[in-house]
């Protein structure tokens, strides 16, 4: 049973950070990212890296303040989110997929998502 548990969210200051993780089991994936959703909007892309190749991909909102990375001894996955804006604030998921999709957006499995929220 695939499993994507995500930890480390919480309250901060604008232009604070946080990390967050994802712990993943159950199989081993092709791709693995980060989605959000604020409330009353749709969920957005935030950041993907393939374990095959280490490429990455990034949201143009986010590049240059979050970072994506992986343990692979831990099969976790972090997102490591600098100079944080209150319009960062959203329920952050984990996301991974089982094979290579053409449309980048495009994943299999969800976790349960952790709320970030930055006050200004």
């Amino acid at each position: 049973q695939v499993q994507l548990v995500e930890s480390g969210g919480g309250l901060v200051q604008a232009g604070g950070s946080l990390r967050l993780s994802c712990a993943a089991s159950g199989r081993t994936f092709y791709s693995m990212g980060w989605f959000r959703q604020a409330p009353g909007k749709e969920r957005e892309f935030v950041a993907a890296f393939s374990w095959s190749g280490g490429a990455t991909n990034y949201a143009d909102f986010v590049k240059g303040r979050f970072s994506i990375s992986r343990d692979n001894a831990k099969n976790t996955v972090y997102l490591q989110m600098n100079s944080l804006k209150p319009e960062d604030t959203a329920v952050y998921y984990c996301a991974a997929r089982k094979i290579y999709y053409s449309d980048y957006k495009r994943f299999d499995y969800w976790g349960q998502g952790t709320q970030v929220t930055v006050a200004s």
